[in-house]
């Protein structure tokens, strides 16, 4: 007669690495596993992963909520588990990330301007619509900003006043869909602020993109910079060491 001898499995992480809650094995009569069912639940569970990658194919925005799932049942062939298929689909996201990150990078960068006259630096001061009238102006002010934390306005602002000129329909809906990732995605590190009014107008917007899908925020956006940072660059040191660069003109009347 044939003993039992086999040990109740501890709940230990296995060979592979990934943690096992409990032992998820079906046994057999005298507590033995028949391999017989080990292959067919792993045969299920391959199963189950292309079901998962079928309906992430049909459904991509899906895919974060099911990395929160992966490698947490899989106690063997990891190779095999809906681990790798998240990890596939974040490294082609990584692939495609560049190709706009690219495109953003011209709008980063400072627009190319010649030196401000005094005449030019005297106009910033009498109005917010003449600094930013002023690609020397919103130069200044951008540099200003950026010593607050606050850049993404401006760069929000000069997005959007790019997509305004774009009339190629597949164009306008690349820009509007990074401008949305980069700027009002409340997921991006340079998210502007917005209220809940405009944000629902910009998701309604979504829906047909247009070049003046960010209008509403845009003008938001320059009011808030006009309240809010251009008094304080009014009286900062940077505004006023540019006008304490024209010494023999700053002190005519």
């Amino acid at each position: 007669m044939r003993m039992d001898t086999k040990q109740p499995v501890s709940e230990n992480p296995g060979a592979n690495g990934c943690y096992q809650g409990k032992d998820l094995r079906p046994s057999g009569i005298h507590g033995e596993i028949p391999m017989g069912s080990e292959r067919m639940e792993m045969r299920k569970r391959q199963m189950s992963v292309q079901q998962e990658t079928t309906s992430a194919a049909r459904a991509p925005h899906n895919v974060g909520n099911r990395g929160s799932n992966a490698c947490c049942f899989c106690w063997c062939c990891c190779c095999s588990c809906s681990c790798l298929t998240v990890r596939n689909e974040e490294g082609e996201e990584s692939t495609r990330r560049p190709s706009y990150e690219i495109k953003i990078e011209g709008t980063t960068n400072c627009e190319e301007s010649l030196k401000p006259t005094v005449e030019e630096v005297r106009s910033w001061g009498q109005s917010f619509d003449k600094l930013m009238n002023n690609v020397a102006g919103r130069n200044a002010f951008r540099e200003f900003l950026r010593t607050e934390f606050s850049e993404e306005n401006m760069l929000f602002w000069l997005a959007c006043e790019d997509l305004k000129k774009e009339t190629n329909k597949s164009v306008v809906e690349e820009k509007v869909r990074v401008i949305y990732e980069d700027y009002i995605s409340i997921l991006s590190p340079k998210e502007v602020s917005l209220d809940s009014r405009v944000r629902e107008v910009i998701n309604r917007n979504m829906l047909e993109p247009t070049s003046h899908t960010f209008d509403d925020a845009q003008l938001q956006i320059y009011t808030l910079m006009q309240r809010d940072s251009y008094p304080r660059y009014m009286n900062s040191a940077a505004y006023l060491g540019l006008l304490q660069a024209f010494p023999e003109q700053s002190t005519e009347p």
